[in-house]
């Protein structure tokens, strides 16, 4: 399938697509394996809704399950904030409280978009959701509150990708960094948690996911996702 060409609406939203299909599978991985039996259906209705997401946005592109299962690990837009593997819990949690921040301006701004209206209120929950157990692993157990914190030094240096321009959408970005500068740190201080050294600058940036280029990780995640459909081609159920 021909890839949207560069600096395009159509190319903004395979990464915005791309971004939302490889969280949900990210966050599929803790099926039969969360801490508790309540999160278990929680992240699986984040998968779910971010699932959704990718779909409608697919669906506007082309074929959506040749985006999903036949494209190559290169052809692939995400950030690689999103494809990072889930870790313990906190690592999760951390990793949802920055991206679903990141989303829920990025789609507060976009209130044009058809996707927006819907997204905004979904996103709300899984930001909502994150910042409830931030709050709880940071301000908990010593445990909690030293696996959180590297979680949040681990993840940091992949938040810088989130706000490189997506031309084609109508967004300020700076002001969107502002603003998830100004909310990420909020919800670390009340959890008792240290924002990274260089925060307003976001430190040294990992980068390459909206270019193509993508994590160690990326290609397993890939190969477990496709490894189906790419088994039976063309097979119906």
């Amino acid at each position: 399938m021909p890839e949207p060409e560069p600096g395009t609406l159509a190319a903004a939203e395979l990464a915005l697509a791309d971004d939302a299909l490889v969280l949900s599978q990210r966050l599929g991985e803790w099926a039969g394996h969360a801490p508790v039996l309540e999160e278990e259906v929680a992240l699986a209705n984040i998968a779910l809704d971010l699932l959704g997401q990718a779909r409608t946005l697919y669906s506007g592109l082309g074929d959506e399950d040749a985006l999903a299962f036949l494209r190559e690990e290169r052809a692939f837009r995400n950030c690689q904030l999103v494809e990072q593997p889930n870790g313990d819990f906190a690592a999760t949690i951390v990793r949802q409280l920055f991206f679903s921040t990141y989303q829920e301006l990025l789609y507060g701004q976009l209130t044009t978009h058809p996707l927006a209206t819907k997204a905004v209120r979904e996103v709300a929950y899984h930001r909502d959701h994150a910042e409830h157990w931030t709050l709880r692993l940071g301000d908990g157990t010593t445990e909690s509150h030293d696996r959180t914190q590297r979680a949040v030094d681990g993840l940091w240096r992949h938040t810088g990708e989130l706000f490189q321009p997506l031309p084609g959408l109508d967004v300020d970005w700076s002001a969107l960094r502002a603003d998830w500068d100004t909310r990420v740190a909020d919800v670390l201080t009340r959890a008792t948690l240290r924002v990274p050294e260089g925060a307003q600058g976001h430190g040294w940036k990992a980068g390459g996911g909206r270019q193509g280029l993508h994590t160690e990780s990326f290609g397993r995640l890939l190969a477990e996702m496709q490894h189906l459909h790419r088994s039976h081609p063309g097979a119906t159920w």
